[in-house]
């Protein structure tokens, strides 16, 4: 197995999905071992950094890679296994930040009331204990949650010689901010041009379904994963990105409004029941009607996202991609 290990220089991020020369060339099979940066580019490291004084748009949400995957075309599916997710760093950050988040008035939701106000937090790691500390910031309130390491951002360059932001999802993946995204799940990528040129970033060591204030708590990470092929043909080509867990099958769906989104993941996965099951779409959509669930990715992003899920458990056996899944999962274990 070829083994890729990578940390990014500042001047070696990507900002946006397409557009960023590869930094390096992979053959499908490649386990990477890869440093990202967290969303605010390490430069919120005390509550005394405010976002509006800190921070520089739109260098935010730095990405590691791309990376070219080589004999990867358009039509193909890119299958990103992730193995490890660590916390690089015994800190990550949080913070409100004027005109941005679910429960304030943005741009795009102007109101007349002022901006709220800017702070920041700071989450201290436990690592013997597997938590990070919320510190309140009027008060003495403390309390321990535990860690549960994920990637807001996973993606491919998208089509038609697009650039976009690192701060957007889309049917290229980008920006999701899906708690789903955690160690031990596959993403499925349709590719968009040759080499797929894949990037992952966003660290979030928790995140709550939905990221309400716009910031999950943002930190470095140490991340493990598989990367393999799947060429054209062989298996139907997601309209948007797929996951696999061990115990569910997941779509996520991006757009605004919010139920546009919900509606992509929910199309999205009426037609992979379909394929899956050998059922008519109306049979598929009446079956996913009784048994998904639907958690919220984000409500802040320039697209919101939205995740439909359905339980293995529910479903007579399925093999998803050829077993691609099951594989690297397989493939992972031996490490």
């Amino acid at each position: 197995m070829d083994v890729l290990e990578f940390r990014p220089s500042p001047d070696q991020y990507a900002w946006t999905f397409g557009g960023a020369p590869p930094v390096a060339t992979v053959k499908p099979g490649t386990l990477l071992k890869l440093w990202t940066e967290d969303a605010f580019a390490g430069k919120l490291r005390s509550t005394e950094d405010l976002p509006s004084a800190s921070l520089q748009m739109p260098d935010v949400n730095p990405q590691t890679g791309p990376f070219h995957v080589v004999g990867a075309e358009p039509g193909d599916v890119l299958a990103v296994h992730f193995v490890d997710i660590e916390p690089a760093r015994d800190w990550a950050a949080s913070s409100t930040i004027p005109l941005f988040g679910g429960l304030t008035g943005t741009d795009r939701t102007p109101t007349l009331q002022p901006p709220l106000p800017e702070r920041t937090w700071i989450y201290q790691l436990d690592r013997a204990r597997g938590t990070v500390a919320f510190e309140a910031s009027d008060g003495e309130f403390h309390l321990e949650l535990p860690i549960d390491p994920m990637h807001g951002t996973v993606g491919v360059a998208p089509p038609a010689r697009e650039v976009r932001s690192a701060l957007v999802p889309d049917t290229f993946g980008g920006n999701m901010d899906t708690p789903e995204m955690r160690a031990g799940v596959t993403c499925f990528l349709t590719v968009n041009v040759e080499g797929a040129l894949f990037s992952i970033g966003d660290g979030h060591f928790r995140q709550g379904e939905g990221e309400s204030c716009g910031t999950a708590v943002e930190g470095a990470m140490n991340t493990t994963l598989l990367v393999e092929l799947i060429k054209a043909g062989s298996a139907q080509t997601p309209a948007w990105p797929r996951i696999e867990s061990d115990t569910e099958l997941m779509v996520v769906g991006s757009a605004r409004p919010l139920e546009d989104a919900w509606r992509a993941s929910q199309v999205e996965m009426v037609r992979w029941l379909s394929e899956l099951l050998g059922i008519d779409q109306l049979d598929a959509y009446q079956l996913l009607t009784q048994i998904s669930l639907c958690p919220l990715a984000n409500v802040c992003d320039t697209n919101f996202s939205a995740v439909t899920k359905v339980p293995k458990s529910l479903l007579p056996p399925v093999t998803a991609f050829g077993g691609m899944h099951t594989y690297l999962r397989e493939q992972a274990a031996t490490l």
